[in-house]
Order: structure tokens, then C-alpha cells, then sequence
């Protein structure tokens, strides 16, 4: 990877650093600013729930918008063609309508601090230990993917070994997020929102020009790969052939269904955003608000991977020592002029750290409430779960930096996030799912529903697919079928095991199950919420349709 990053090496000037060091000057000054209003661990973990909508649904995006989206989804464009689309809007835009409108009222009217303590009042203890070890391990694995990520481009910016651009990027984060909490995280995303937009929409505009605009980008895709790469159903029928390896039954059912909403609705990291809302109101429209950016998202980020493949045809080969990761760095390196340059590199630092602190803020929290206050020490001061919080914090960080080797080993990282997702998020959201609408299920079939489906979908990755037990095309290909393995194998669980435990008492399950709510559980609007404008379900339903519509050109 040295001699690679060497390959990549950005050329730089003192304009390209002073853009930098003054975004960094920035970052460190709202987390000061932030640290005035940490009075509480409510404060610290959840803003005191207190931010306004807007706010926070630009937090949701942004800490969507880390390795996942930039390196990970320019990679998925290059090595899949226009598929990757799917994420969007098949794979994110209805999860997100469905945590909005279904969803938050349960999670915020319920006063949760986390998504695990959900499960503790739904079904108890078991699970909600189980979901919390679970969650702390993945939001650990995650943050590694972004420290790496952020270690690529530094590596390329300042040719520094990967392991010491890895320790003082985890040290920055840890010093935002430690001054602050989540209110520093959150103020920062929505700064690294806009920083990210002007790093990659020049560096998206520059591309095409040098392409032939859309039309040369297509032509010569078309040519090279044949029409189905540069379409988003082309070739997908049962039993054809086509890049992402999938058809239309496991795109539908393996990410638009069990991967996306396993993600979206149950992945703390963006809950979190949600839940420190000042309101109920507030609360669900965080992630509709959300929606309207994400769906154009693509633009961005597949389009500039599909470029970097014309530009480069031999990314992801062996032979050129290029992987799919490098797309966004290689665009850097061959198409901006310095100062343009600099924001591009900001930005993408910008959106490694928005990815890293969602994933350690939401860690810290678990962590301290769920773990440590519930099971290890019990009672304590809010001073001393404050303090853990804070520890926590700088162990989650380093945890992250050594899972960023992990994350080193794949090609192309969006494959790496899918299995992770398929292996923790489908399974969870399968137990959530179940026991929300279905007052039956049982203390003992959440546990063992969320068990059996986590190891079915390792079975199905590393024993069936990688072992070539079964032939599946692709990686992704096998992370959607992963994902439908352990939505099946829990739901078959726990409808079993249910069926032969005792349920909850049904009024312990007020405001836990579809259709009923609990004391205290309903709140007024506040001022200005019943604007017509701001109805969540006038929000969620708009954006289903021009998602729908988003499909239109690249289905002709």
C-alpha cells in the first residue's frame, strides 16, 4: 500500500494546507464551543435532546456520509456500474420514510437512550445485553473502516506511513468528540456536510468535462462494458448475468428490504441523530429531512467513480496496482487545480471523521447506558457515567484504529460494510420488526431469534460462500443473500420459540408494540409543527416518490 499511495501521491502546495489547517482550527473550535453546554450524561450522549430539526437531519446524512458513501460507494460505482444506485434509492430512501414515520415514535416516546435499551423494555436483559455487546463490536469494526479511509488520503496527501496517519487522525476525533460529546459531533456534521458538497461537486463537474459529459461517460462504459453497467435493471432477471452479481428478487428483498432497513432502522449511529431532536415532531422529521439530499447523493460519488474507470481502466486490476478505493484519490490527483485541490482533500477528511464520530459517539453511549450503568455499575453518579462516557470515548478510538487493519484487506470497502451489516444490522432489525408488531413474541425468542440470526449469516459468508460450497457471483451478491439468511432464520426462531414461552403481560408492552401507546408517550406540537410543510407524512411520501422517479433515466 506505500508504493501505492506513492503512485497517488497529490501535488499539493501551501494554499492546499492553509485550506486544511484552517477547517482544522474550525473543528477544534466548535468542540470547545460545545463543551460549555455539557452540564449532564443526557447533554454529553444526546445533546439533552434539544436541536432542531434541520439540524439534525443534515447530522443524519453526514454521518452517512464517511467511508461508507465516499470511497466505499465511488468504489461500488467503479467496480459495479450504475447498480450501485440500488443504495439509494431502493436501498436507503424507503428505510428512511419507514424509520420517520413508524418508527421514531416508538424510539423517542418510549425516552430511550440508545437502540438496545429499546429491546431491554420490549423483551428484556438477554437481548438487550446481547444487542448491546453486538453493536459495541460492529460500531468498533466501522469506525476502523473510516480511520482507514482517512489514512489513504493522508498517506497520498503527505506520504505518511498508514499506521501514523491512523493514530493522529483517531487522536483528532478523540479530541472533538471528548470536548463536546454529541453535540460537537453533530455541529461538526453539519459543517462537514457543506464542506464535503464543495470537495466533491467540482471535483464531479471537472469529470465529466474531461469524459464528454454524461452522454461520453455512457458511450464509452457502454463500449468497454456493454449496456447493462450503465443500467440500473438491465440484466437483473433471474438466472442472468451482470456485474453486482445479483438479480431483481435479492436487490429487492436483500437490499431494499433486509439490509437497508436492518441499517437504517436499527444502526444507532444515525438513531442517535434523531433522538437528540428537541421534539417528537422533530425527531421524525430527521430523517425525512434526510432523504431529500441522500437521494441525490449518486451524483456525486457513483457518477465520480464511473469516471474514474474511464480514466483509468485498469482501477481494480492487479496488473495497474489500482484498487477501487483509489477512484476518488486518482480524480483528485489528474483533474484539480491546487486550491480546489485543498477543499477536496478537507472535505474528504471532513467526511471520514463525520463517519468515525457517529460511529464512536454512538459506541461511548451504548457502551456507558447499556453495558456499563446496567450490568457492571449500577447507580452510580451522573458525574461517574459522564466520566465513563469520556473514557469510553478514547477506547473506542483506539479499538478503531487496530479494526482499521482489518478494513486494509478489502479491495473495495463497500463490500466489507455489507457483510458486516448483513451480519449484525438484518438480524436486529428482524427482532425489532417482529416484536413491534407482533405482541406474542417472547423474551426468549428475541434472544435466540437475534443469535441464530447473526451466526446463520456468518455460516452462509464465510462457511457456504467462501468456501465455494455454493457459487455466488459476487461479494455483494453473497451479502444479499446473507442478509435474507438471517432475516428468515431469526424470524423462523422466534415465531418458534415464541409459540412455546410465556409472552410479556400485554400491558407491560404499552407504547412498545404497533397500537398502543403508553402514559406520557404522546406530546402537542410545538409551535410552527403543524405548518403543512413540515407533516412527516407529506415529507416521507415525497420522497418515496422522487426516489421513484430518480430510476426513470437509467431504466429506458
Amino acid at each position: 500500500m506505500h508504493c501505492l499511495a506513492e503512485g497517488l501521491r497529490l501535488p499539493t502546495n501551501a494554499l492546499d494546507y492553509s485550506i486544511l489547517i484552517l477547517y482544522f482550527v474550525v473543528v477544534l473550535g466548535v468542540g470547545f464551543a460545545a463543551r460549555a453546554s455539557i452540564k449532564t450524561s443526557l447533554d454529553f450522549f444526546l445533546s439533552g435532546r434539544s436541536l432542531p430539526a434541520w439540524v439534525t437531519g443534515l447530522a443524519f446524512v453526514a454521518a452517512n456520509l464517511g467511508a461508507l458513501e465516499i470511497l466505499g460507494m465511488a468504489a461500488n460505482g467503479a467496480q459495479y456500474g450504475v447498480y450501485t444506485v440500488h443504495w439509494y434509492w431502493v436501498g436507503a430512501i424507503p428505510a428512511m420514510v419507514f424509520l420517520g414515520l413508524v418508527m421514531m415514535p416508538f424510539y423517542y416516546g418510549s425516552k430511550v437512550r440508545s437502540v438496545p435499551e429499546f429491546l431491554l423494555h420490549r423483551y428484556g436483559p438477554a437481548s438487550h445485553l446481547l444487542s448491546s455487546i453486538i453493536f459495541s463490536v460492529a460500531s468498533v469494526l466501522i469506525a476502523g473502516v473510516n480511520l482507514y479511509a482517512l489514512a489513504i488520503v493522508v498517506e497520498a496527501l503527505l506520504g505518511w506511513p498508514q499506521w501514523v496517519a491512523i493514530v493522529v487522525a483517531g487522536l483528532f476525533v478523540l479530541m472533538y468528540i471528548t470536548l463536546g460529546g454529541l453535540s460537537s459531533a453533530i455541529y461538526n456534521e453539519v459543517l462537514q456536510f457543506f464542506v464535503i458538497l464543495a470537495a466533491l461537486i467540482p471535483l464531479t463537474v471537472v469529470g465529466l468535462k474531461r469524459v464528454g459529459g454524461f452522454g461520453g461517460l455512457a458511450d464509452t462504459l457502454n463500449d468497454r462494458y456493454g449496456e447493462n453497467f450503465t443500467s440500473a435493471w438491465g440484466g437483473t432477471g433471474i438466472g442472468s448475468a451482470n456485474p453486482l452479481g445479483a438479480n431483481w428478487l435479492t436487490i429487492v428483498l436483500g437490499l431494499g428490504f433486509c439490509l437497508s432497513f436492518g441499517y437504517w432502522t436499527t444502526n444507532f449511529a444515525e438513531v442517535q441523530r434523531a433522538l437528540s431532536a428537541r421534539n417528537l415532531s422533530a425527531a421524525q422529521r430527521t430523517p425525512l429531512i434526510a432523504a431529500y439530499p441522500k437521494m441525490f447523493i449518486p451524483l456525486i460519488v457513483v457518477v465520480p467513480g464511473l469516471i474514474a474507470l474511464v480514466i483509468e481502466p485498469g482501477l481494480g486490476s492487479t496488473k495497474s496496482g489500482l484498487q477501487y478505493n483509489d477512484a476518488i484519490p486518482l480524480l483528485m490527483r489528474d483533474l484539480l487545480p491546487n486550491g480546489v485541490l485543498g477543499v477536496a482533500v478537507t472535505g474528504l477528511l471532513a467526511a471520514f471523521m463525520a463517519g468515525m464520530a457517529a460511529n464512536v459517539s454512538s459506541f461511548n453511549t451504548v457502551f456507558t447506558n447499556d453495558i456499563w450503568a446496567a450490568y457492571v455499575r449500577r447507580g452510580r453518579s451522573d458525574e461517574h457515567y459522564l466520566l465513563t462516557g469520556r473514557v469510553v470515548t478514547a477506547v473506542g478510538v483506539v479499538c478503531g484504529m487496530g479494526t482499521a487493519v482489518i478494513a486494509s484487506s478489502f479491495s473495495n470497502i463497500m463490500n466489507y460494510l455489507q457483510t458486516l451489516f448483513s451480519f449484525f444490522n438484518v438480524p436486529l432489525f428482524c427482532v425489532f420488526i417482529i416484536g413491534m408488531f407482533w405482541r406474542r413474541a417472547t423474551a426468549a425468542a428475541g434472544f435466540w431469534g437475534l443469535l441464530s440470526g447473526t451466526v446463520a449469516a456468518m455460516i452462509n459468508y464465510f462457511w457456504l460462500y467462501k468456501a465455494q460450497v455454493i457459487s455466488i457471483p459476487s461479494d455483494q451478491g453473497a451479502n444479499f443473500v446473507s442478509a435474507i439468511v438471517a432475516f428468515v432464520v431469526g424470524g423462523v426462531v422466534m415465531v418458534a420459540v415464541s409459540l412455546c414461552t410465556k409472552p410479556k403481560p400485554v400491558e407491560s408492552l404499552a407504547g412498545l408494540v404497533y397500537g398502543t401507546t403508553s402514559p406520557g408517550m404522546a406530546e402537542p406540537p410545538a409551535a410552527g409543527d403543524e405548518a403543512w410543510y413540515r407533516r412527516p407524512a407529506l415529507l416521507g411520501w415525497g420522497a418515496i416518490v422522487l426516489a421513484a422517479l430518480c430510476y426513470v433515466p437509467f431504466s429506458l
